[in-house]
């Protein structure tokens, strides 16, 4: 049946010569189902699909309270919606009020919001789990009747997300008709995000929109070809400065932050023409990106370089052109930056691609062929981590006191923990409440207790405070403020790792939101700068996001190697292909390549597994312990997205036996045990599941190095005292899936079995070449370096004619 709108929402979109789009109008119409997913283009009105049955539910003014909470996973996203919808509803005059909260939301306003709650509240998975967990809660939301989650394929596959759907089990509890909206317009596999934003077992009704036309996108033509290996982009400066000059307003997206500012710094000293050029990334100061984005607003730009931080849907109208310099790595990704351009319905969507090196052509190419075929990638079917529940717990407690068996329940209705067996949730509220076995003699650890009735609560209800200080799943590099010196005006720049701060001395450069400025020094954990005249900076390494090749890329890859020719490649990418199948063969799919020959005085190995760069770094430590066991002797090795070259004394004659399954696993878990990498993740989850407090009332925050050496002792404590804490279970979990990747090594020596070939040469072949070049080498101390001491000691011996006298 036909909902019909109010006359004054009716009459806006008239008088602007609008209609309501069919999704739109079904939105409407379905809007008391209990859960949907739009799955609309970018530009297609998902926004107002969603918010449209609030508009006609409030136009009347008698709901009192908040209504409808719109959920994003960026602040500057929720600015924007906010912005776009004051707007609308002022020229329809309805007695609707709409706020944000957010980070940077004050303290004074987060409490009247929660006394006196908006019609409308934007905010974010973060803020949202610290709502909950406040006692006036249940009074907060009493009225919520909708959940609007957008861009929801960037939570699905986060703690964030699992974060956001443990709090709307939360939220469904205390409002039980709650209906739940998500918005999205890349999703590889609707049904598993649907799963994951129901209420377990409810369904999920799926509608998607008319997909609109094709995008057209291409890769950017230079004159230079590509180089054999970085990531930068500077060879296409000249390119991307013309297409910036042919059209209106252009993003030009990098990977990383470090690239965005490498890029820009290089970008702004060959734009002769003063073109206005700004840079945004997520650790620049609020200040600078609020700047930039109301440049972008009033159109007084004409292109920003950026990262991810500018991924989701701004509704920026004149961007008219996106460039993605680097392989985008992933589809969906490629897919949703490409919709930043042209927001509008049925307008298609201009953009170039920009390899970096010569091997990002291929890949580059297999995405534009994905695309073309509609072909997204992703992986959104997960269990949810345990670490994310032991933090939800403790923000449950901070709300007031609960039975066990009813939060096992609400737990359970959110999709990822659906299958949550009650024996692991009771040894997650057994650590909340004591720390588990080791821990349970220490005071800080001792938070919650059982009542006499049954109930759980917080020993120290002090603790509300240090717990919500805590709050969230966001654990990034340690960070530390860049300002300018106090006597230069104290301006906020943003922020780099500490490691790279560390490393700083008194009159070194780098870049920071596209500025090159000098290190004068360190004043309470801030580190302050001085404008410089120098042309040449030491880069700031921001960590910021490393996104690994995906699966569905990789295969495309492997696929596109089995033809005969590749036409549509430029040539000088096509004619290094053939030269490797002529002098080796390429890697395929089900079959595992792996190349040896000499080079420069020492055997390499290639091992062509497109397993993704953390995937290959971890197969490259375990192949190197394995030889260390068989007595080749390695040196080194390096890694890429598709492959790890190891260096070292002896040749290989087999391979096989270094990719025996079995042995592979042995050498993990024992790697694992002993290595740092576990003790980096176990600080990780720690800081998630309030093992450790990185902020205290009253306290300055914990630098990196305090909560390393703090978390550092936990583990050795639990390693040795408690083998089977639940902690140590998580990081391990948490450093197989994450960090170290193994699922895809398993999953590739699945795929191959057997079928190892092993190709035995004189020379470097030409896929092996890039590899020579690339960064982040890895050195393996063994028994290469005492044997290289003893062929030392001999040479020294025998050119001084003391060998004969030494036998």
């Amino acid at each position: 049946m036909t909902r019909a709108l109010p006359p004054a929402i009716t009459g806006w979109f008239a008088s602007r010569g609008w209609s309501i789009h069919p999704h739109q109008q079904a939105m409407l119409e379905r809007a008391d189902l209990p859960c949907q997913l739009l799955i609309a283009p970018t530009g297609g009105g998902k926004t107002m699909a969603g918010f449209l049955p609030t508009l006609a539910d409030l136009a009347d003014g008698s709901h009192k309270g908040l209504h409808t909470l719109y959920v994003s996973p960026l602040k500057a996203l929720a600015a924007d919606i906010k912005r776009n919808l004051t707007g609308p509803i002022t020229d329809m005059d309805l007695p609707i009020r709409v706020e944000d909260r957010t980070g940077d939301t004050s303290s004074h306003t987060k409490r009247r919001q929660r006394a006196d709650p908006p019609h409308i509240l934007l905010t974010t998975p973060e803020s949202l789990a610290l709502m909950v967990s406040y006692e006036d809660a249940a009074r907060t939301f009493a009225g919520l009747r909708r959940i609007i989650v957008d861009e929801i394929h960037a939570l699905a596959e986060s703690k964030r997300g699992d974060q956001l759907m443990l709090a709307l089990s939360r939220l469904s509890a205390l409002a039980p008709d709650l209906r739940r909206v998500g918005l999205s317009a890349t999703v590889e596999d609707p049904a598993a995000i649907a799963r994951i934003l129901a209420r377990h077992p409810d369904p999920c009704a799926i509608l998607q929109a008319d997909p609109g036309p094709d995008p057209d996108i291409a890769m950017l033509t230079t004159e230079a070809p590509p180089p054999w290996s970085g990531g930068g982009g500077k060879y296409a400066i000249p390119a991307v400065l013309e297409e910036i000059k042919r059209h209106r307003t252009t993003l030009i997206f990098h990977n990383t932050r470090a690239q965005a500012e490498l890029f820009f710094h290089h970008l702004w000293l060959a734009n002769e023409d003063q073109l206005p050029i700004g840079i945004h990334h997520g650790a620049l100061a609020r200040e600078q990106r609020e700047k930039v984005e109301q440049a972008m607003v009033e159109g007084r730009l004409r292109a920003i370089v950026c990262t991810g931080s500018l991924d989701l849907g701004i509704d920026w109208g004149d961007v008219d052109l996106v460039i993605q310099v680097g392989a985008p790595k992933n589809v969906k990704r490629l897919v949703q930056r490409i919709g930043r351009a042209n927001h509008r319905y049925n307008a298609p969507s201009k953009a170039l691609i920009v390899p970096a090196n010569r091997f990002e052509v291929i890949e580059c190419t297999a995405a534009l062929d994905a695309v073309r075929a509609h072909q997204l990638d992703g992986d959104t079917d997960h269990t949810g981590p345990l670490d994310v529940l032991c933090q939800h717990i403790l923000i449950r407690a901070c709300a007031g006191p609960f039975h066990a068996d009813d939060l096992f329940a609400e737990i359970r209705s959110a999709g990822a923990y659906a299958d949550l067996p009650r024996e692991t949730f009771d040894r997650c509220l057994d650590f909340a409440a004591t720390g588990g076995y080791a821990l349970r003699a220490y005071d800080q650890w001792q938070r919650l207790i059982q009542r006499p009735d049954g109930q759980w609560q917080l020993r120290d209800p002090r603790a509300t405070t240090r717990i919500r200080m805590n709050i969230g799943t966001i654990v990034d590099a340690d960070k530390m403020q860049v300002r300018y010196q106090k006597t230069r005006g104290g301006a906020p720049l943003g922020e780099v790792e500490e490691y790279f701060a560390s490393m700083l001395r008194k009159g070194d450069t780098f870049l920071i939101g596209g500025q090159i400025v000098r290190y004068e020094g360190m004043r309470e954990m801030v580190v302050e700068v001085s404008r410089t005249p120098y042309l040449k900076p030491k880069i700031a390494t921001f960590m910021g996001t490393k996104f690994a090749t995906s699966t569905q890329l990789s295969d495309r890859i492997l696929t596109m190697f089995r033809a005969e020719d590749w036409p549509d490649l430029p040539g000088h990418t096509r004619d290094w292909l053939h030269l490797q199948r002529r002098v080796s063969r390429l890697p395929e799919r089900d079959r595992l390549l792996v190349e040896s020959f000499p080079h420069d005085g020492r055997e390499h190995v290639v091992a062509y597994g497109f397993a993704g760069r953390n995937a290959q770094q971890t197969l490259g430590l375990l192949i190197t312990q394995r030889m260390e066991e068989m007595g080749l002797n390695p040196m080194g090795f390096v890694a890429t997205d598709y492959a790890t070259l190891i260096w070292g004394l002896d040749p290989l004659d087999d391979p096989r036996p270094l990719f025996t399954r079995d042995k592979l696993i042995e050498t993990m878990e024992a790697w694992l045990a002993e290595n740092a990498v576990m003790k980096r993740t176990f600080k990780a989850s720690a800081l998630i599941a309030g093992l450790i407090e990185r902020n205290q009332p009253g306290r300055a925050r914990k630098t990196g190095r305090q909560a390393t050496f703090s978390t550092d002792i936990l583990y050795d404590t639990l390693r040795k005292y408690d083998p089977g804490h639940i902690m140590l279970d998580i990081t391990r979990a948490e450093a197989m899936r994450g960090l170290v990747d193994f699922g895809r090594i398993e999953a590739m020596l699945t795929r191959i079995g057997d079928r190892i070939d092993h190709v035995r040469l004189t020379r470097v072949t030409p896929l092996a070449a890039p590899l020579f070049l690339e960064p982040g080498r890895v050195p393996i101390a063994g028994a290469a370096d005492q044997r290289l001491l003893e062929q030392e000691a001999e040479r020294l011996m025998t050119a001084a004619g003391l060998v004969e006298v030494t036998r």
